[in-house]
């Protein structure tokens, strides 16, 4: 399907929409919007547009499907594939939602809020927050990333091991289609069996079968008391067994699981804000946990009582139990600084990938040989969300490599990490999406079943092709 460049003509009328203020067609206006924070893609627009309403998101992609003119809805921008960001074609135009910010309505007794796509995910949690209640979803983005987003992309984090996805968070949806039709169930029904789940294919759909403008979240119950701790493990087949020490006793009340290689922690006390020496000796691998509890004193005391099992029986060599508020988000912060701290190292070559839980000791040990094989000195960065499989698997440069040789290199690595993930039962990605960076490696990875499935659902919401372009298909 051929998409048409917009005319002057086009940027005009789609400028009288939203007006004139919230229409940008400058380089300079335009930068911010045009490159991923890791500057991997970079994309070109004949103008951005921010609207302010569910009317006129629909009046633009009225316009646009009519006039076959590319849509590429952008929230935070904090996305890692590339989906948010336009081909360098001129054939598509951004919507940014980030002036759909409202928070509609809250409902506390109920448990649960109506919120505009472009509100962000640290906004959502501070109303639930002041609500008393708690909207779970946890990323290290999330002061800059918008629900819209993290719906589009099913985004996951580090509640996802009690909490679950995005997609458990979603109790209805507002979205427009490409035809501009307003599609509306902001319901907060649990149980509504009637017919086809829209609400479902929606998420995780990554703005290519419609813009969604609003949803309606759940909310849980707050925990009166949330323990948390850093415990320094010899091996990962030891992380291993305190997962399994963790989940036996602590159940539903363990709420993150997280683990991190000893080169990540290093990375993120020289180059990030935290500047921790919890252990006396870095050790080979550290796990942070959270254990919450709706009664004041429960978390602390599960939390002790684990640990001193897995001190016991050999699992752990170390722990620090977190004795404030403040403590225990330097021990978070530490966990959030990964990502951003590998910059200084140079090139970073990522994979967001997930393993069965059992299989993530061996495919490290793995793709470790592997990488050496490949490319010898690289550094694995090994860290993310041991409880639900959810492992980044990044390689940094070898030290005083050339990072554009380096990176030229991303297709190969990759290719063979994800071959590896494959072998182990996996997914090539857990929980960042397809975008563009995967698109032509889902083609070959999926069955021809899968892709035509896929294809047949986006030609019924998307006919003319013109959402978000090139990105999943």
């Amino acid at each position: 399907m051929s998409l048409t460049e917009p005319t002057q003509a086009d940027i005009e009328a789609l400028s009288k929409i939203v007006g004139a203020a919230h229409s940008l067609t400058s380089q300079a206006d335009q930068a911010r919007y045009l490159t991923e924070w890791r500057g991997r893609y970079t994309g070109r627009t004949a103008v951005v547009l921010k609207p302010n309403s569910t009317a006129e998101v629909a009046a633009i992609l009225t316009y646009c499907n009519t006039k076959r003119i590319g849509v590429v809805p952008q929230g935070g921008n904090t996305g890692l594939v590339g989906g948010q960001i336009p081909s360098e074609s001129g054939t598509e135009i951004i919507v940014s939602l980030e002036r759909l910010n409202r928070i509609r309505s809250v409902d506390a007794e109920a448990g649960h809020m109506v919120v505009d796509a472009g509100v962000t995910l640290k906004a959502v949690q501070n109303s639930a927050d002041d609500a008393g209640r708690l909207f779970p979803l946890s990323v290290a983005s999330e002061g800059s990333c918008q629900i819209g987003g993290n719906i589009a992309t099913n985004a996951g984090g580090t509640g996802v091991l009690a909490y679950g996805s995005m997609r458990s968070q979603i109790l209805g949806l507002e979205a427009v289609l490409a035809d501009g039709r307003i599609w509306s169930n902001l319901s907060a029904l649990k149980k509504d069996n009637t017919g086809y789940d829209i609400r479902d294919l929606l998420i995780g759909s990554e703005g290519t079968l419609a813009i969604i403008t609003a949803a309606t979240l759940r909310l849980v119950a707050k925990p009166v008391e949330i323990a948390t701790a850093l415990v320094a493990l010899d091996t990962l087949n030891d992380v291993a067994k305190l997962f399994r020490l963790a989940d036996t006793r602590l159940g539903a009340s363990l709420t993150a699981f997280e683990f991190m290689s000893a080169r990540s922690v290093d990375f993120a006390t020289q180059h990030g804000p935290i500047k921790l020496a919890p252990f006396a000796t870095r050790p080979p691998w550290t796990v942070l946990l959270d254990v919450s509890a709706h009664e004041d004193g429960r978390a602390g005391q599960a939390l002790e009582s684990a640990l001193e099992a897995a001190t016991q029986d050999g699992i752990a060599t170390a722990a620090v139990l977190a004795t404030s508020t403040t403590q225990a988000q330097s021990l978070w912060a530490l966990r959030d600084s990964i990502s951003e701290a590998q910059k200084p190292e140079g090139g970073s070559i990522k994979h967001d990938v997930s393993v069965p839980i059992a299989a993530q000791p061996e495919f490290v040990r793995q793709a470790g040989q592997l990488i050496e094989r490949l490319c010898p000195g690289a550094r694995p960065v090994v860290f993310g969300h041991f409880g639900d499989g959810n492992i980044h698997y990044n390689v940094s440069q070898p030290k005083g490599a050339d990072k554009t040789a380096f990176l030229a290199r991303w297709d190969e690595i990759s290719n063979a990490v994800h071959k590896l993930v494959l072998e182990c039962g996996g997914s090539i990605s857990a929980e960042h999406g397809i975008g563009q960076m995967k698109r032509d490696e889902l083609a070959r990875i999926k069955s021809p079943v899968d892709i035509a499935i896929m294809r047949a659902i986006k030609t019924a919401f998307d006919p003319h092709g013109i959402l978000n372009p090139g990105k999943v298909l």
